[in-house]
């Protein structure tokens, strides 16, 4: 039989040791968890990131660097051969008394007007529907849906339908309004001349009202119920509870939901596009439009991408305006 000799040194030494090495290692996790921990967001975060730079940001660098060439469709095999003409584009576009300055400002001014009322009676139709809503009576969430059927359905079957509303031969518009109610002496086009316009107004204000409610009715849940109570018993009537209570509450909604619906509005290609084809009335002319045959019809790829860049750095201007004066306004609210 061999005998077992232990020496307590070196067991003493060897738990030590042991001990040592355990408390390492759950103090030091290892460097794979590390970068698993660390790592892991930006992981998530590189699909979306490769597709805005897909699909935005290398087209927007694209198109700068079209805008200072003399791109044409004589050039479209051979990128590179364009000859460079710098700001020759811009000064161009920006040229009010040339034809295509002059034609570039009326499509501008044409699209503010169209921004402007689009906007506003999306607003206002937003902001009604929404206080009519909140009280409580049979059939509330029924008009809720129906509400927002335009804001779900695709924006071209909508405006297809719009499109076929306003034929002037056998279109709804014009059947309502002149075999029925005889409130013009004939029907009227809708979809050429003056009348375009309107046309294109009443469609993006029913296509872009929904939104509106929509953002206006979540920020009236927030609006305590016991401020109208109060009003009411001190004898405010709906209106006065309105201009005191619902806007100055819903101010910070008002902020963000104008600025989106500018933006929209004013860059609103497919609403026109579809409407219209690919050659808008002079009276209905967006910017958006004017771009686009620019560029795609007459073939001149860097005049449009310099109206294009234009274009940007007016929203970015006026962006960064009316962030500047609602925060202000808000500071000095709060203070």
């Amino acid at each position: 039989m061999t005998a077992v000799t232990t020496d307590p040194q070196v067991d003493k030494s060897d738990r030590v040791t042991s001990t040592g090495t355990g408390d390492a290692r759950r103090r030091l996790p290892r460097i794979p968890d590390r970068i698993r921990r660390g790592g892991l967001p930006y992981l998530l975060l590189l699909p979306a990131v490769l597709l805005e730079l897909l699909i935005h940001i290398i087209p927007m660098a694209i198109g700068m660097m079209m805008s200072f060439r003399q791109f044409t469709q004589f050039y479209i095999n051979n990128w590179a051969g364009a000859p460079w003409t710098g700001l020759d584009n811009y000064s161009i576009a920006v040229d009010f008394n040339a034809p295509i300055g002059e034609a570039l400002l009326h499509s501008f001014l044409v699209t503010c007007v169209f921004t402007f009322f689009a906007v506003g009676l999306a607003w206002l139709f937003g902001i009604a529907a929404a206080i009519m809503l909140q009280e409580n009576f049979r059939g509330r969430g029924f008009l809720r849906a129906v509400f927002l059927v335009p804001y779900a359905l695709p924006v071209y079957a909508a405006v297809i339908t719009w499109a076929f509303m306003f034929q002037r031969d056998n279109g709804l518009v014009n059947h309502v309004l002149h075999d029925q109610l005889g409130l013009t002496d004939e029907p009227s086009f809708w979809l050429i001349g003056d009348n375009s316009i309107y046309a294109l107004i009443i469609v993006s204000v029913w296509k872009g009202w929904p939104f509106a409610f929509l953002m206006l009715m979540a920020g009236l849940q927030n609006i305590p119920r016991e401020l109208y109570e109060a009003a009411s018993i001190d004898g405010a009537g709906i209106w006065q509870q309105i201009r005191k209570i619902t806007l100055p509450s819903l101010r910070p909604v008002n902020q963000v939901l104008v600025l989106v619906l500018f933006l929209w509005t004013f860059n609103d290609f497919n609403t026109p596009y579809v409407l219209f084809g690919k050659s808008a009335p002079e009276n209905a002319d967006l910017i958006s439009i004017h771009i686009y045959q620019s560029s795609f019809v007459t073939w001149n790829f860097g005049s449009g991408s310099a109206m294009s860049v234009l274009l940007l750095l007016f929203l970015l201007v006026v962006t960064a305006v009316y962030l500047f004066f609602t925060s202000r306004g808000r500071k000095g609210s709060h203070g």
